[in-house]
């Protein structure tokens, strides 16, 4: 594995961390003034002035692996530069780099029809419109996707779409245009992962009720912009579905594969900045006669950070360089791996800050407060953890099935009498 950074890639750092400091950072207590002002309804003017200058610098479509609409980056090389932006909850959208436009604008360019292509990913691309991504629902466990109830029956030339989704994030912003849906268009199917289709939504077609704006955590519009929504008899053409009917799961595993490990490059630069804002604080606060940074629980926690992150890097470095070179597929076990540790190390590290900051952690002064809620929101988003240690425990499992234990040292621990018999003869402290 060779993790070297290409010319290429270190003049896009440069340039993104110089924009950074130049328009992101300034900027972002007037973010979280106007996200808590204005809420989650309407559009955020900073982050509207500031994309065009993100544009005009040659910071946009960074995601997309190809030529075509992106900037043609390996996973890879995205890595380095999506831990920059995470670093801001800001940043993302500014840079036409942020959930869940990035995975529906994958799903378009990988499985849309040119038509569709031309309706809804160009406007995409552009950052003039937004979108959103319904899946999960309030009556049911949607960990296990199968479950879903949602219905899309088709109708003469038209599907009729039907359903109640939550958490379906985008959906509150006056800028959101196009819905996938995902529900069933075969629900006798013997084969669970047949039965489900994607379909592309309007989001103005009559039947489409936007219920109410969710919170994460206490927070609105920030860092999710979470809704419950309503699809009642919404009809649209037969040409809106995605690839083809009981295609659903085949789109999901294409769409959150790259999804997931983006969200785990994010908290990376989170927790990044999150511990520099932990050291510089524990060496000006003084209690009890001498600074927080020469107290040996502060120590630990740092230098603990300091472990959790670059262990989670590398995990995240591996996945993407799988990703590139054997394909999502073969790295599934390494992108659940990274999309377990990484929502943990971020939680883990938030906390511990906030320990050192006392009581200005637990609010937003210092953005400890949305940082944890965008930390603790990603330890179910794409899947709970417990869906991802069982997929990562099953694998696991298959691959030893296959091992033989005479090459490996793996056999039963067993021993047979004669070996019992040896062991006691050559007394104690003779057994390997």
């Amino acid at each position: 594995m060779e993790f070297a950074l290409s010319t290429r890639v270190r003049d896009y750092q440069a340039r993104l961390e110089a924009f950074m400091a130049k328009h992101i950072y300034p900027n972002e207590r007037r973010y979280y003034q106007e996200a808590e002002q204005l809420g989650p309804w309407q559009v955020y003017p900073v982050v509207e002035e500031l994309k065009p200058l993100a544009k005009a610098a040659g910071l946009w479509n960074l995601f997309l692996p190809d030529t075509e609409h992106g900037a043609g980056l390996s996973n890879l090389d995205y890595a380095p530069l999506c831990e920059i932006m995470g670093r801001s909850h800001l940043a993302p959208e500014v840079f036409n780099c942020s959930a869940p436009d990035t995975g529906n604008m994958e799903v378009l360019a990988r499985y849309g029809t040119p038509d569709q292509k031309q309706r809804w990913l160009m406007p995409l691309l552009a950052g003039e419109i937004r979108s959103a991504f319904g899946m999960t629902e309030p009556l049911v466990a949607s960990s296990d996707a199968t479950n879903i109830e949602s219905s899309i029956v088709r109708d003469g030339n038209e599907y009729v779409v039907t359903g109640r989704k939550w958490y379906t994030t985008g959906t509150p912003d006056p800028r959101c245009q196009i819905i996938i849906f995902m529900g069933k268009t075969d629900p006798s199917n013997p084969d669970k992962h047949r039965q489900q289709s994607m379909i592309l939504v309007p989001k103005d077609t009559p039947g489409v009720r936007v219920l109410r704006s969710l919170p994460v955590l206490g927070y609105y519009g920030v860092p999710d912009r979470a809704a419950e929504v309503v699809f009642e008899n919404v009809r649209v053409p037969v040409e809106n579905i995605l690839l083809g009917e009981g295609r659903g799961f085949e789109i999901a595993q294409g769409r959150l594969g790259p999804g997931r490990i983006h969200h785990c490059m994010r908290l990376i630069g989170l927790a990044e900045r999150v511990l520099e804002r932990m050291c510089r604080r524990a060496q000006l606060r003084s209690p009890f006669g001498r600074p927080l940074s020469e107290q040996g629980v502060t120590l630990e926690r740092i230098a603990k950070s300091r472990i959790l992150i670059d262990q989670s890097r590398l995990l995240t470095l591996k996945a993407a360089w799988m990703m590139d070179t054997v394909g999502n597929k073969e790295a599934r076990t390494e992108i659940a791996m990274i999309k377990v540790a990484a929502p943990e190390m971020a939680c883990q590290i938030i906390d511990w800050a906030m320990q050192v900051f006392g009581g200005a952690g637990t609010c937003n002064d210092y953005f400890l407060g949305a940082a944890y809620a965008t930390a603790r929101l990603l330890r179910l988003a794409d899947g709970p953890d417990e869906v991802h240690r069982n997929q990562i425990a099953r694998l696991e499992l298959r691959r030893h099935r296959g091992t033989d234990p005479a090459h490996t040292g793996g056999g039963a621990a067993v021993l047979t009498l004669h070996e019992v018999e040896e062991i006691g003869a050559a007394g104690p402290g003779c057994r390997p």
